[in-house]
């Protein structure tokens, strides 16, 4: 199911099992018989429906939002093994644990904001009437090492744009991670019809101004004194890619 797609249940019953897996991020059918007033055994039947539709899937006794995202694939660099695929619920604390690892950088705001959003909301993905919220993350021996992650506001005048961050911690750089990743990324945005992807990074982070530039984004834009970094004040450059 493409994230732009428009999401119709048919039924109010459906809207709400999946507004509540939806903003839960996971749910058990015991906690969706328990939260939701919903007969039982039209909650079991709505939930069939669901599944039979494509907007959720189980992963055991838990419910998810279902995502069109591809599988897993592994890659070798060195001694380093390391496995790209779509994010699940399980993996909120090590996408959050990253993101902050290379926030603390303070070179990388945009994506310290998403950690602090995700951790409050106690959601991974995302994809109701107002937002879109995908992730891909790298692992190494089952461990967050790095995500690229896609969001977009379901507007219409919008609906083509869609905003990046992406990262790897400092102890798995060099191995071509995040480049997989930043292409994982793309691929998914560019398959699910957004057209244009946005990404703001500090000027100080001459890192990630290069390496965006190296794979074909190009500078819109720069807004002097946007941020205030340990006292200084620090220009924002705003890139984008077409797809």
């Amino acid at each position: 199911m493409a994230f732009v797609d428009t999401l119709e249940f048919g039924h109010d019953d459906r809207r709400a099992i999946y507004q509540y897996v939806e903003r839960h991020g996971t749910a058990t059918m015991d906690e969706l018989e328990d939260e939701l007033p919903v007969d039982p055994g039209g909650l079991r039947h709505h939930v069939a429906i669901l599944k039979r539709d494509g907007y959720l899937e189980a992963d055991g006794d838990h419910y998810h939002v279902a995502l069109d995202a591809g599988a897993e694939e592994e890659y070798a660099s060195g001694e380093v093994t390391f496995h790209i695929r779509p994010a699940r619920q399980v993996d909120l604390a090590g996408v959050v644990g990253a993101i902050r690892q290379v926030a603390r950088e303070r070179r990388y705001i945009v994506a310290e904001s998403v950690a602090d959003e995700i951790d409050h909301q106690d959601a991974l993905l995302r994809h109701n009437e107002l937002e879109s919220r995908m992730f891909f993350v790298a692992t190494v021996a089952d461990e967050v090492v790095g995500w690229v992650h896609i969001h977009a506001p379901e507007l219409d005048k919008l609906s083509h744009t869609a905003e990046l961050t992406v990262g790897v911690i400092e102890d798995y750089r060099g191995h071509g991670i995040g480049s997989h990743l930043l292409a994982r990324g793309l691929e998914w945005a560019g398959s699910n019809g957004y057209e244009r992807v946005y990404n703001s990074v500090p000027s100080t982070n001459d890192v990630a101004i290069e390496f965006l530039a190296e794979h074909g984004w190009e500078t819109e834009a720069v807004r002097e004194g946007h941020y205030k970094i340990d006292g200084e004040y620090v220009d924002e450059v705003m890139m984008a890619v077409s797809l």
